[in-house]
């Protein structure tokens, strides 16, 4: 596929079908019908009007769009048409001007009406529908090169170098506790770093294939796991559905890599469209697009285990020494007072101002050289995820890797003993050559793929039930504008460098909420930012100035309650299902008047929400008005990086997915090893948890059963 790209890295212009397939990477398209197109279209003009005072860039926009639509995966084709479908009935626009008229066939004032009034209606369809198209068409218009120049955005760091104080490696070096960011030569951020030289995947020539332990997933939990098994003498077999991408690839293009690097092409949510879930689709999984930050779990939540779930022997205590251990592994060190962006200032001089608990964040990184693309994959190697460490570990140990392969089902060849032979039926689908099915045995089988596939999987081999699929925890996230009188450019610098933890116990039980701060790109800044037309065109040309914060809930409050779950649809595809409940929203809301506190007390003229019908706030003396507003689903922009839950660890089989070992009940040499075992959500970000976790597995794997 031919890239055509301009000296300073964004698309050349000239071809303008090369760089509708450059941006999203997709297949040959499946047309739209007419009907849906011509829905789309209307739409895309009321969306962005702005972009049409250019006739050739609307055009160009109208091209990416559909383009993009045509050649998204089927059941994602699928669901966008429904949506189109909607949004053109007659019977949509009924509800809200009387007149039976498609939207094609309204007036522009009319449309607009429509658009707005579907935004909020009542009628959850409509609300689904409307935002999912809305932030469809937003990540699209603000993926061009016109849109982008417009609202400042610089673009891929390694074609520049630094433009802002927060980009770029910090010169010399002050302690021994700070090699985090020390590059020994800030110029070779320029240049992308290999991988070493033992990651490299299996090349198949057979359809059966043997292992000891065959790991299903290659995020934090399935590289942990498959490197302490391998490094102990295991035949290990590692799986991924995903792709190695790595060095050149890893371009800091934002809408590419976005559908490149994530779950669903970036485009996976809730069944409802109320929250937007960002998993790693890659090689190395959450571990290749996150922000760095490794924090242990909470010692209260450790409580919480052992009282309701008969989790032993993972109490603070136990655990330090395995987080000393992975904090060694992953080079996790602390971020200096001086590397701070002013965005994660905002934490910790508003926290300061206020008389609250905040903290300097530990990341694991080495060289980093705060370029801020880390969640479009960290093309100077910085990054300590599993690609740069576990995996080549695992590797160096003797375990093999298939890319490209999806595990549809496990089958049990024998049955009686700790450890009967199982089946993984695995659809490998390589780039370069025909998909076919080829089958793994092995005694010992982990599960890794996440907390949307896990339970996926072991539904599909018939091994659901319980707790599997239930008792989804997402941290409900949702983000807060500052608009600052002095740049902040967001998309620079380390994205997570401070938290604030005054709210993080907001009731007797141990939930709360975690405040941070998001790298700010515009493709998903756009899609975040509420409305459209003249005022979300406004908001965007302060791009520059915006500092974002974000509320992450602690979510399961009722404890016992299933407030979010995941199944398997008959056509094999999956539902993902989540309402917040009562409490979770109250500290959702909780969260918010504080973060807007930060803000003004951080220097912001004002504030606004992520609501439907946005809150702008002028000081701190508003921040009341962010209390009673709607907090159901597309009410308020929700999103979640952070999805566990859907197989816990427990002793009572109607509840949890697995014993306290990872063992899944009644399937004997069935482990899990991701963040689908969390008990509850823990209020802070997870993979040291789910490193920690995994490591626990591992070795409880290797205490039962001998190498051979």
């Amino acid at each position: 596929m031919p890239r055509r790209m301009s000296p300073n890295g964004t698309i050349n212009r000239v071809d303008e079908q090369d760089a509708v397939w450059y941006l999203w990477g997709v297949n040959p398209p499946v047309p739209l019908p007419e009907g849906q197109r011509a829905t789309l279209e209307a739409v895309i003009r009321r969306l962005v009007p702005h972009a049409f005072g250019d006739a050739a860039r609307g055009r160009r926009l109208l091209a990416a769009v559909r383009t993009r639509a045509e050649g998204l995966a089927p059941h994602l084709r699928e669901r966008f048409g429904r949506a189109l479908l909607l949004l053109g009935s007659p019977v949509a626009a009924l509800l809200v001007v009387q007149r039976p008229r498609r939207f094609v066939r309204q007036p522009a004032a009319a449309q607009d009406r429509l658009l707005a009034a579907w935004a909020r209606s009542r009628v959850p369809a409509l609300r689904a529908a409307v935002h999912g198209v809305r932030r469809f068409v937003m990540q699209a218009e603000y993926a061009t090169p016109e849109a982008l120049e417009e609202v400042g955005y610089r673009g891929p760091y390694h074609t520049r170098g630094p433009a802002v104080a927060w980009e770029g490696a910090l010169p010399g070096t002050r302690s021994d506790a700070e090699p985090v960011l020390r590059a020994p030569d800030p110029a070779a951020a320029h240049r992308p770093r290999a991988l070493p030289a033992t990651l490299s995947p299996l090349a198949i020539d057979g359809q059966v294939l043997r292992a000891g332990v065959v790991v299903i997933g290659t995020g934090m939990g399935g590289a942990v796991a498959a490197a302490r098994l391998a490094e102990a003498g295991f035949d290990v077999l590692m799986v991924e559905a995903g792709d190695l991408v790595t060095g050149e690839e890893l371009d800091e293009q934002e809408a590419p890599m976005f559908a490149r690097l994530y779950a669903d092409e970036g485009l996976r949510t809730t069944d409802d469209a109320g929250v937007a879930l960002f998993q790693g689709a890659a090689l190395g999984g959450g571990t290749t697009v996150n922000w760095m930050v490794m924090l242990r779990t909470p010692d209260h939540v450790l409580d919480e285990w052992a009282a309701y779930h008969g989790v032993e022997g993972m109490r603070a205590p136990d655990l330090a020494p395995i987080f000393d251990r992975i904090e060694q592994e992953t080079h996790t060190r602390l971020v200096p007072e001086d590397a701070h962006s002013p965005n994660n200032r905002i934490i910790l001089g508003g926290a300061r101002a206020l008389g609250w608990s905040a903290f300097a964040a530990r990341i694991n990184a080495t060289g980093c050289v705060r370029t801020g693309f880390c969640g479009y994959g960290c093309r100077s190697g910085a990054k300590q995820g599993a690609l740069q460490t576990y995996l080549p570990r695992a590797q160096r140990a003797g375990a093999r890797l298939i890319t490209h392969g999806r595990a549809e089902r496990i089958e049990f060849a024998a049955h009686g003993g700790s450890f009967p032979t199982k089946r993984v039926i695995v659809r490998h689908a390589p780039p370069d050559g025909p998909a076919r099915e080829i089958t793994i045995e092995s005694p010992v089988v982990v599960i890794a793929a996440g907390a949307i596939e896990t339970p996926a999987l072991l539904e599909r081999s018939g091994m659901g039930g319980g707790g599997v699929g239930r008792y989804l925890r997402l941290h409900p996230t949702t983000g807060l504008y500052g608009f600052y009188e002095h740049e902040m450019y967001g998309a620079g610098g380390i994205p997570l460098s401070a938290a604030c933890d005054e709210f993080l116990r907001l009731d007797s039980a141990g939930y709360g909420c975690l405040i941070e701060c998001p790298p700010l790109h515009p493709g998903l800044a756009a899609a975040s930012t509420p409305g459209f037309g003249r005022a979300h065109r406004e908001t965007m040309l302060r791009f520059q100035d915006i500092g974002t914060l974000i509320v992450l809930v602690r979510d399961g409050a009722r404890r016992g309650e299933s407030d979010g779950e995941v199944r398997t649809r008959r056509d094999g595809s999956v539902s993902i299902r989540y309402r917040l409940s009562r409490p979770d929203a109250a500290h959702l809301e909780a969260g918010l008047v504080a973060a807007a506190r930060l803000h003004f007390a951080a220097g912001a003229q004002e504030v606004l929400s992520g609501h439907s019908r946005p809150v702008v706030l002028h000081s701190a003396d508003d921040v009341g008005r962010l209390r009673g507003r709607p907090m159901g689903a597309n009410q308020i922009a929700l999103a979640s990086a952070h999805v566990n839950g859907t197989c816990r660890m427990g002793t009572d089989r109607r509840t949890a997915g697995t014993d306290t070992h990872g063992e899944r009940f009644g399937a004997a040499g069935v482990f899990v090893a991701d963040g689908s075992l969390l008990p509850t959500a823990l209020g802070v970000n997870p993979q040291e948890t789910i490193a920690a976790l995994a490591t626990i597995v591992a070795e409880r794997i290797a205490s039962r059963r001998r190498p051979g």
